[in-house]
C-alpha cells in the first residue's frame, strides 16, 4: 500500500479522536463561523425535504400517463433541486443493508488493520481522513474508504478490504447493480432534455465509464456545532447515488439559501447531478452544494457511489443545446484534469466548476 508521506502532515483518524473521549475538538476541524452549522436555518427547514419518486411505474409498468408524470418529476428534480430519492428501483433492500453493514463493521476494526488499508493522494485509493494536500488546510470531523469499480484497468481487490470475509463480493455485487442502476437514470436524463436516450451515456464514453465508491464514516463529535463531517462542495463527476444511514440523518442540501436537512426514505437511493452533468447539459440540470453535519450522539456511515465520465475524454456543452440564445458556457475539458483541479483545492462549495464557465457568459 503506499505510504502516508505524500501528505503534508501526519494523519489522524477521527475516529481515534472522537474515541478518546476528547471534551473539544482540535482547532484543525473548527471551522470558520460561516461555514458552521446554523441552528437557526436547519429550523427553518425542518419541514422540508428534498423530491421523493418511486421509479416503479417507470421501469416496471405500463402506464403511459404514469410514465409520463413520473418523468416530470425527474426532470424537475434535476433542474430545480439537483437532489431527489428514488424508490423501487430494482436494487434488493437486503443487498442495501448488507452493504452498509459490512463498511460498517470494518471501521470498527482494530486500527492496525485498517492502517493496512492507508491511503495517500497519488490516487486517494484506500482508508483516508482527508481531502485536499493543502497544508494547514481546516479539516472534516470524517473517517472514509475510497476504492475504483470501473475501468476494470483500475479494480484492484487486493485494495478493498479482505475483514469482514464476505466483504469483498458483496462490494462486488453492489458495485456491478449500482452500475446498471445509473445505466437507466443516464437514459431518463437524456430524454428529460429532449435528446435521445443514448446521448448523455455516449458523452460519458458509452460502456467505457468510470465508477467509483467512497464509504464515510462520521464519528461522534463532541463540538458538532462547530465543525463539519463534509464541508460544503457539489461533485465534481457525472451522477452520485448515495445509500444513506438507516439511522442517523446528516446530508444537508442548500436550496434557496438554506440548508435542508435530508430525511432519508426507506432503503432509497439519494441521487444527485455532479458537475459534469451540469457541464454537458449545458447547465439545464444542477449540480448542488451540500454538506454533512455531525453530531455527539451518534455515528454514521453513508456509501457514496460516482458513476463517473472516461477520464480522458473532453466534457462540454452537448451540442445539441447549445444555441445562438444559449451560448455553450464551459470549455472543454476531461474529468481527469477537472478532478485533479478538485483534489489539490479541496472541497469549495460551487466554485470549482462555477470558475470553469466561459469569461463571456459568467453572468449568464
Amino acid at each position: 500500500m503506499n505510504s502516508q508521506i505524500d501528505w503534508p502532515e501526519p494523519i489522524v483518524r477521527v475516529q481515534s479522536l472522537s474515541d478518546s473521549g476528547v471534551p473539544v475538538i482540535p482547532d484543525r476541524y473548527v471551522k470558520p463561523p460561516t461555514e458552521r452549522p446554523s441552528i437557526n436555518s436547519d429550523i427553518a427547514a425542518s419541514d422540508v425535504n428534498i423530491p421523493i419518486i418511486d421509479l416503479q411505474g417507470l421501469l416496471y409498468g405500463d402506464d403511459h400517463n404514469l410514465r409520463t408524470t413520473i418523468l416530470a418529476q425527474i426532470s424537475d428534480a434535476c433542474r430545480n433541486w439537483g437532489f431527489f430519492q428514488i424508490l423501487n428501483h430494482g436494487i434488493s433492500p437486503q443487498l442495501l443493508d448488507r452493504a452498509r453493514e459490512v463498511w460498517r463493521e470494518f471501521f470498527h476494526l482494530p486500527s492496525e488493520i485498517k492502517q493496512s488499508y492507508a491511503n495517500s493522494p497519488k490516487t486517494y485509493e484506500g482508508y483516508g481522513s482527508r481531502l485536499g494536500v493543502e497544508k494547514g488546510a481546516i479539516l472534516d470531523w470524517s473517517d472514509y474508504y475510497f476504492l475504483h469499480l470501473l475501468p476494470s484497468t483500475l479494480k484492484d481487490y487486493n485494495k478493498w478490504p479482505a475483514v469482514p470475509s464476505y466483504a469483498r463480493e458483496v462490494i462486488d455485487e453492489y458495485g456491478k447493480e449500482l452500475v446498471k442502476l445509473c445505466g437507466r437514470l443516464m437514459k431518463i436524463l437524456s430524454v428529460n432534455l429532449g435528446l435521445s436516450e443514448e446521448v448523455l451515456q455516449n458523452a460519458f464514453g458509452g460502456e467505457d465509464i468510470g465508477a467509483c465508491l467512497r464509504v464515510n464514516y462520521y464519528p461522534k463529535c463532541p463540538q458538532p456545532d462547530l465543525t463539519l463531517g463534509l464541508s460544503s462542495h457539489s461533485d465534481p463527476g457525472g451522477m452520485t447515488l448515495l445509500l444513506p444511514d438507516n439511522q442517523v440523518t446528516g446530508l444537508q442540501v442548500r436550496k434557496d439559501n438554506k440548508w435542508i436537512t435530508v430525511k432519508p426514505a426507506r432503503h432509497a437511493f439519494i441521487v444527485n447531478i455532479g458537475d459534469q452533468i451540469q457541464v454537458l447539459s449545458n447547465a439545464i440540470y444542477k449540480s448542488v452544494e451540500h454538506r454533512v453535519i455531525v453530531n455527539s450522539a451518534n455515528e454514521r456511515v453513508s456509501l457514496a457511489f460516482f458513476y463517473n465520465p472516461k477520464s480522458d475524454i473532453p466534457i462540454e456543452p452537448t451540442k445539441e443545446l447549445v444555441t445562438p440564445d444559449n451560448p455553450a458556457l464551459y470549455p472543454p475539458m476531461t474529468f481527469d484534469e477537472y478532478r485533479l483541479f478538485i483534489r489539490l483545492r479541496g472541497p469549495r462549495g460551487k466554485s470549482q466548476v462555477d470558475s470553469l464557465k466561459s469569461p463571456r457568459n459568467c453572468c449568464k
